[in-house]
C-alpha cells in the first residue's frame, strides 16, 4: 500500500510564553521564562509556590460566555488553539467534506479543576450531594475533542488519547497514521492540560516531582544542570493542522513542514520512574527513524523531553547517546521546558510546534538557566545543548521526544518542507 504524505498547514498555541503560536515562538527564540509565582490560588501551605501559568486568558474572545461556564479550563484552551490553527491554515470548512475532517486530541488529566471544585463544594456542604450537572462532561479528558468537533461540525474520526506527559504526542502520532492510511483529509490534533490547581501542585509535591526553588522561580526549570531538583508544572495547549499532502496542494495551502515518522513504545518498568538505562526511549527513537526511512545521522535537532529531573535527564541522554553515537556531537539538542515548564498532556504538541517552527525559520530555541559552574559530572557537555541563546541552523530533520508516567514513550519526526 502506498502511504500518503502528511504536512502541517496550521498552528495554534496558548502557553506560559504567549497567547498564540507566534507569541510562543517569539518568546522561545528569545529565551524568555514563562515561570512565575502562582496567581490562581494561595500556595502558602504548599512546598512549591510557582508554575507556568497561561497569563491573562480570556476564553470569551473565542467562546460564548454561556458556553464557557460549561467548559473546564483545559477545554477552553483546546477550543481557542483549534480556532487559531484553523484560521492560520486558511481552511474553508464550507468547501470541505466535513466527514473527512476530524479531531484527535490529548490530555493527561482532563478537567482536573472542575473535579476539584465540585469535590471541595461537596465537602463544604457537609457532603450533601448537590453536584453540578456538568461536572462529568467538564471533567472527562475526551470532552475537548468533542467540543472542537461540535463547534465546527466535524463528522470525521474523533477521539482522545491520555498517556500522561506524552498524551499529545500520541495524539499527533495517531493523526499522522490515520492521514497516511487515507482515513481522513484533515485532522486537528494536539492537546491541552490545566493542572495548576490545588490538587495538581499538591499531588506532584507529594511525589517529590516538582522543583521547590521558590526564591528564583524563573530559573527553576534547569535541564541538564547539576542543581536541577524537579520539573516545573505548566499549563496550556497547542494544535497542529495535519493534512494529506495532495489535499493541501489542491487548495493552495501554505505548508510549514512535512511529518515523516513516529515511534511508540513502553518502558514496562515503573508507574512514574523511567527505565534506568533508557531502553524504551532508545527503542522509540530507533522506531521513529526507521519509520521515516532515515538514518540517525540525518537528524539535525532533538527537542528533548528534558524535564529537569535528576533521573529523567540522565536516562534520556543515555538513550540518545546509544542511538546517535558520534553524531550526537553534530546535532543540536534543547529543552524548551526550561521556558514553558512541563505542560503534561499539552507538552508534546507544544514541542512539536517548536520543531516545526525551527525547521521553517532555521533557528533552534535555547535551553535556558544553565550555569557553566553548575555542570553535572554525569553529562557530556561536548553535546550542543543550545544553552542560553537560540542558534541559527539550516535543519532538515527534527525529532521530538516525550515520555509519560506509566512508561509511555512517543517520538515524532518532522522534515523541512520541500516540494
Amino acid at each position: 500500500m502506498q502511504l500518503k504524505r502528511v504536512v502541517v498547514t496550521g498552528l495554534g498555541a496558548l502557553t506560559p510564553l504567549g497567547k498564540s503560536a507566534a507569541e510562543t515562538w517569539t518568546s522561545m527564540i528569545n529565551g524568555v521564562s514563562g515561570i512565575a509565582p502562582i496567581t490562581s490560588f494561595d500556595t502558602t501551605l504548599f512546598k512549591t509556590h510557582f508554575a507556568g501559568e497561561v497569563k491573562d486568558f480570556d476564553p470569551t474572545s473565542v467562546i460564548d460566555r454561556k458556553e464557557v461556564r460549561h467548559m473546564d479550563r483545559f477545554s477552553q484552551f483546546s477550543v481557542c488553539v483549534a480556532d487559531e490553527a484553523l484560521r492560520d491554515s486558511g481552511l474553508d470548512l464550507d468547501k470541505e467534506d466535513r466527514s473527512r475532517v476530524g479531531v484527535i486530541w490529548g490530555s493527561g488529566m482532563g478537567g482536573l479543576q472542575s473535579s476539584e471544585e465540585d469535590i471541595m463544594a461537596f465537602e463544604k456542604e457537609n457532603r450533601v450531594p448537590r453536584f453540578n450537572p456538568f461536572m462529568i462532561p467538564k471533567a472527562i479528558p475526551s470532552i475537548a475533542a468533542g467540543h472542537i468537533s461540535i463547534r465546527y461540525g466535524l463528522g470525521g474520526l474523533s477521539f482522545s488519547v491520555s498517556t500522561a506527559c506524552s498524551s499529545s504526542s500520541h495524539a499527533v502520532a495517531s493523526a499522522f497514521d490515520q492521514l497516511r492510511l487515507g482515513h481522513a483529509d484533515v485532522l486537528l490534533t494536539g492537546g491541552a492540560d490545566a493542572d495548576v490547581t490545588y490538587t495538581g501542585i499538591g499531588g506532584f509535591n507529594a511525589m517529590r516531582a516538582l522543583s521547590t526553588r521558590n526564591d528564583s522561580p524563573e530559573t527553576a526549570s534547569r535541564p541538564f544542570s547539576k542543581s536541577r531538583d524537579g520539573f516545573v508544572l505548566g499549563e496550556g495547549a497547542a494544535c497542529l493542522i495535519l493534512e494529506e499532502y495532495e489535499h493541501a496542494k489542491a487548495r493552495g495551502a501554505k505548508i510549514y513542514a512535512e511529518m515523516v515518522g513516529v515511534g511508540m513504545t513502553s518502558d514496562a518498568y515503573h508507574m512514574t520512574a523511567p527505565e534506568p538505562d533508557g531502553k524504551g526511549a532508545e527503542r522509540v527513537m530507533r522506531l521513529a527513524i526507521e519509520d521515516a526511512g532515515l538514518q540517525p545521522s540525518d537528524i539535525d535537532y532533538i527537542n528533548t523531553h528534558g524535564t529537569s529531573t535528576p533521573m529523567g535527564d540522565i536516562t534520556e541522554l543515555k538513550a540518545i547517546e546509544r542511538v546517535f553515537g558520534e553524531h550526537i556531537y553534530s546535532m543540536n539538542l534543547d529543552s524548551t521546558k526550561s521556558m514553558t515548564g512541563h505542560m503534561i498532556g499539552a507538552t508534546g504538541a507544544v514541542e512539536a510546534l517548536a520543531c516545526v517552527m525551527a525547521l521553517k525559520e532555521g533557528i533552534i530555541p535555547p535551553t535556558i538557566n544553565h550555569d557553566p559552574e553548575d555542570e553535572d559530572e554525569n553529562i557530556d557537555y561536548r553535546i550542543n545543548f543550545t544553552f542560553d541563546k537560540a542558534q541559527k541552523r539550516n535543519i532538515r530533520y527534527a525529532l521530538s521526544n516525550t515520555f509519560g508516567f506509566g512508561g509511555h514513550n512517543a517520538c515524532l519526526i518532522f522534515k523541512k518542507w520541500e516540494e
